[in-house]
C-alpha cells in the first residue's frame, strides 16, 4: 500500500490497438482487463490518469461505416458517437470496482493558452484529490489536423508533465524499444533500460506500425523526450501481457524503462509550457556574438543571461508583448524559445529609429528575460 506521503501519480496511455479487436472495434475483454489492472493500482493508493484512444473505433460502426473511416468529417462524426460509448464503458467498469471515472476532452489550443493550461491542471488535481480517475482524450470532433497534438503518445507526455507525474506508462502493440525493427530483424534486441535518447536511439525508431492507431515508435521517442524534460520516468510495454500495468509500475514488467540519470535539464512548469505548448507566434534573430555569449554549448545556460533589444537584428512575423517567439541566429536557425517583452511593432520601430525609443528601452530592460528562455541545445526536446 502506498502511503499518503509516498503516493505516486501514474499517467497511462492506452492506444487504439490496445483496446480493439482484430476487426477494429472496441474489445470489451481488453477493456475489462485494463480496468481491472488500473483498479488494482488504485486499491494500493496510486493516483491514476488515463489518456485513452478509441473514440473513433468505438463509434464508426454505429455511424454506419463498414470500415474505419478515412475522411476527416467521418472520423470526427465517428468520434462524436464513440466518445460517449467509450466513456460509458469505462464508467461502468470502474464503478464495478467502486471508483468514479471522469471525462476530459481537450484540444491543443487549450494547452497553448496559459490560463486554460493552468485551469486544466487545477481541474485534474481536484479530481485526483477526490479519488476520481480522469480519462483524457483529444477532442477529435472539433480539432483540425493542423491543430492536433499529433497523437496520444505526445498528449500523454504533455499530460504527465502538466500534472508532475512520477511515471508515464505507454501501452502499445510491441514489447518495447529494440535496437532494430523486430518485424524485419529476428535478432533485434529489446532494450530493457534507456537512460538517454541518443541519435542512435532515434535512428532505430521505426515508422508507425499499426493500422488502428496513429503513433509509431518515433512518436513514442518524442514522448519520452518531453517526459524526460519534465523529470518523468517512462515505461513502454505490450498491452497484451498480463498484469502489464501493475508490473510496469513495480519495475517488474517486460518492456523498456526510460530512466533519466541526470535531471539537470529538467524544466520547471513555466518552461515546460514555453517549450511544448505555447505555439510561438513569430521570431527574433540575434547577433552571432550574442549567440556565442548566451548559448555556449559548453556551459550551462544562465537565467541571468537575458536578451536585450539591441541584441536583436531582425524581427519576423507579428506578435504582441508577452507572446512566445522563436529565437534564431542571423541565418534563421532556431536556437530556442522565449517570452518577448515587446511587440513586433515596438522592436521594428527600435530597429529603424533607435534614437526615438532608446530611453524607453533602457528603462524597461530586457527583451527576453533569461528565466523565460528555453534553449534547444540544453534541453533535447521536440518543441511545438
Amino acid at each position: 500500500m502506498v502511503s499518503e506521503h509516498d503516493r505516486k501519480r501514474i499517467v497511462i496511455k492506452i492506444g487504439s490497438s490496445s483496446l480493439t479487436s482484430r476487426h477494429g472495434e472496441i474489445s470489451r475483454r481488453k477493456l475489462e482487463r485494463l480496468v481491472d489492472e488500473v483498479a488494482l493500482l488504485k486499491d494500493e493508493g496510486y493516483e491514476v490518469l488515463l489518456v485513452s484512444s478509441g473514440a473513433v473505433a468505438a463509434g464508426y460502426r454505429k455511424l454506419g461505416c463498414i470500415e474505419r473511416p478515412t475522411s476527416l468529417p467521418e472520423k470526427q462524426a465517428a468520434a462524436a458517437v464513440g466518445q460517449g460509448l467509450l466513456i460509458e464503458a469505462y464508467s461502468e467498469l470502474f464503478l464495478s470496482h467502486g471508483y468514479v471515472a471522469s471525462q476530459i476532452l481537450i484540444t491543443r489550443s487549450d494547452f497553448s493558452d496559459h490560463t486554460r493550461y493552468s485551469n486544466a491542471r487545477n481541474t485534474i488535481n481536484v479530481l485526483l484529490e477526490r479519488g476520481i480517475i480522469p480519462i483524457i482524450n483529444e477532442n477529435d470532433t472539433v480539432t483540425a489536423d493542423r491543430l492536433k497534438f499529433g497523437d496520444n503518445d505526445t498528449l500523454s507526455a504533455k499530460v504527465a508533465a502538466l500534472v508532475n507525474a512520477d511515471q508515464l506508462i505507454i501501452l502499445s502493440d510491441i514489447d518495447g524499444l529494440y535496437n532494430d525493427d523486430p518485424r524485419k530483424n529476428p535478432n533485434a534486441k529489446l532494450l530493457e533500460e534507456v537512460n538517454e535518447i541518443t541519435p542512435e536511439i532515434e535512428a532505430s525508431a521505426g515508422e508507425p506500425g499499426s493500422s488502428v492507431g496513429t503513433g509509431g515508435m518515433r512518436s513514442k521517442i518524442d514522448a519520452v523526450k518531453i517526459a524526460f524534460a519534465a523529470g518523468v520516468e517512462v515505461f513502454l510495454g505490450h498491452a497484451i501481457r498480463r498484469n502489464i500495468l501493475y508490473d510496469g509500475v513495480k519495475g517488474e514488467a517486460k518492456g523498456t524503462y526510460f530512466i533519466q540519470k541526470d535531471d539537470a535539464h529538467n524544466l520547471d512548469d513555466k518552461k515546460q509550457w514555453i517549450a511544448f505548448n505555447s505555439g510561438p507566434e513569430g521570431e527574433v534573430r540575434i547577433h552571432d556574438e550574442v549567440r556565442r555569449e548566451l548559448f555556449n554549448e559548453e556551459d550551462s545556460f544562465d537565467e541571468e543571461n537575458s536578451l536585450l533589444p539591441s541584441d536583436i537584428v531582425e524581427v519576423k512575423g507579428e506578435f504582441k508583448k508577452g507572446s512566445v517567439v522563436r529565437i534564431c541566429d542571423r541565418k534563421g536557425e532556431e536556437i530556442g524559445l522565449g517570452v518577448i517583452n515587446y511587440s513586433s511593432w515596438e522592436l521594428e520601430k527600435f530597429q529603424h529609429e533607435k534614437h526615438v525609443l532608446s530611453e524607453k528601452i533602457i528603462e524597461d530592460g530586457e527583451a527576453i528575460h533569461g528565466s523565460d528562455i528555453v534553449c534547444h541545445e540544453k534541453v533535447a526536446v521536440p518543441v511545438g
